[in-house]
């Protein structure tokens, strides 16, 4: 996993390539850098179940736009019960971060998830089956280097899929 950042005017470089800048700056700023280590240390909560870095890591205004949990309260106390449902229909849920994107304001990171179904979840019973799915996460990061704002989009019809939930 690489981390490559955007300049404004930038073109994005993947993998082993590099990001190209009419400035001439071709590595991460400490913005970029900043938006990465946020990215790495969120994800650790949901590894871990931790959730006390929540309050560090979000902005107490912090927005919550994941479809599958309309409008949950803001700031840290509305995502915690979230992971802590998450880690509970999957006790061994792990995010591997695949590639992060950053820019002082904005953190994409693409990660795979998985874990073990030994809970309830969403309404399904547990079926012990393992799953595997893609994930894209964008953070948008506020000016005391929070994330103020969170989407997601989860390859879903595989993670139904393997759960025996869809044909």
């Amino acid at each position: 996993m690489r981390a490559v950042s955007i300049g404004r005017r930038g073109l994005l470089g993947v993998g082993g390539a590099m990001a190209l800048f009419p400035s001439g700056r071709a590595s991460a700023s400490a913005g970029d850098m900043r938006g990465e280590q946020l990215i790495r240390r969120y994800f650790e909560v949901w590894n871990t179940g931790v959730l006390e870095p929540l309050d560090e890591l979000l902005s107490s205004a912090y927005i919550n736009h994941t479809p599958s949990t309309p409008n949950p309260p803001r700031g840290p106390e509305g995502l915690k019960p979230i992971i802590v449902a998450m880690r509970t229909a999957f006790p061994d849920l792990h995010y591997r971060i695949e590639d992060i994107v950053a820019t002082p304001d904005r953190a994409v990171a693409r990660v795979v998830m998985t874990g073990t179904h030994r809970g309830a979840f969403f309404g399904f019973p547990a079926t012990g089956r393992p799953v595997r799915v893609n994930q894209i996460n964008i953070e948008q990061i506020d000016r005391q280097g929070r994330i103020a704002e969170h989407w997601r989009v989860t390859d879903e019809l595989t993670l139904m899929r393997q759960l025996g939930q869809a044909g």
